[in-house]
């Protein structure tokens, strides 16, 4: 007959020590290394998805597009709003909408793709853009132009310069007629012609930072502020 006492040397080695649940060996600096590689690599990845696909920070270089937009301001741009593209390229896989008159956008420069450019939409496919002595017409209509600025009185002739006086010019197809808030002093469509579709970027959302440069100061009561 076996006896149901219980006797706790059993369940000890021969040295008296308790027995342990098997612990894991500690790990190897390589191990480290590839488990901080590997979050690493991860954090890339989506870094670069999200500036593919969603938003993407722009730093404002002049003062083409005050007062709008200030040098120093930092902004997001909404890479989302007019569809997707293939990163890395301007192939498009969705398209939500098409960028409108008087949105503010991010684009590549026309005459050097590795620049980027951020002004305001005035005209749109298939209008017809005239400038008269500073006065911007749509169509022959008279725009009513709510964000430019002119801080220059003097009216250069059109055989100067097209800044005050140019066209009038029809829009092509998948193309936009841009401008800087800041009229006078402004390198956009006046002077090198229109923004492709494939080369516009995304559209400016908010301002998500600003710098005073000249009183090495930040402007808080412009962080938040959306784009308009």
């Amino acid at each position: 007959m076996k006896s149901n006492h219980h006797n706790p040397a059993q369940e000890r080695p021969e040295n008296g020590t308790p027995a342990r649940a098997d612990q894991p060996a500690p790990k190897t600096r390589m191990q480290v290394f590839r488990e901080y590689a590997h979050s690493f690599a991860v954090a890339i990845v989506l870094a670069l998805f999200i500036r593919s696909f969603f938003v993407q920070a722009f730093k404002i270089p002049s003062g083409s597009m005050e007062p709008t937009l200030l040098i120093g301001d930092h902004i997001l741009v909404n890479r989302f709003i007019y569809g997707f593209r293939i990163p890395f390229t301007r192939i498009k896989l969705l398209e939500f909408k098409e960028p409108q008159r008087g949105e503010i956008i991010v684009f590549k420069y026309p005459e050097d793709p590795s620049k980027d450019f951020i002004k305001r939409i005035i005209g749109i496919p298939g209008d017809t853009v005239e400038i008269r002595e500073k006065k911007i017409y749509i169509n022959n209509q008279l725009m009513e132009d709510q964000h430019g600025t002119h801080r220059d009185l003097v009216i250069l002739p059109r055989d100067i310069s097209p800044r005050d006086n140019y066209g009038p010019v029809r829009i092509p197809p998948q193309s936009y007629f841009v401008m800087g808030d800041n009229r006078d002093s402004s390198l956009d469509s006046r002077f090198w012609g229109f923004v492709g579709q494939k080369a516009v970027e995304g559209k400016a959302l908010i301002i998500y930072w600003s710098w005073n440069r000249e009183k090495t100061l930040p402007r808080l009561g412009r962080m938040g502020d959306v784009i308009r």
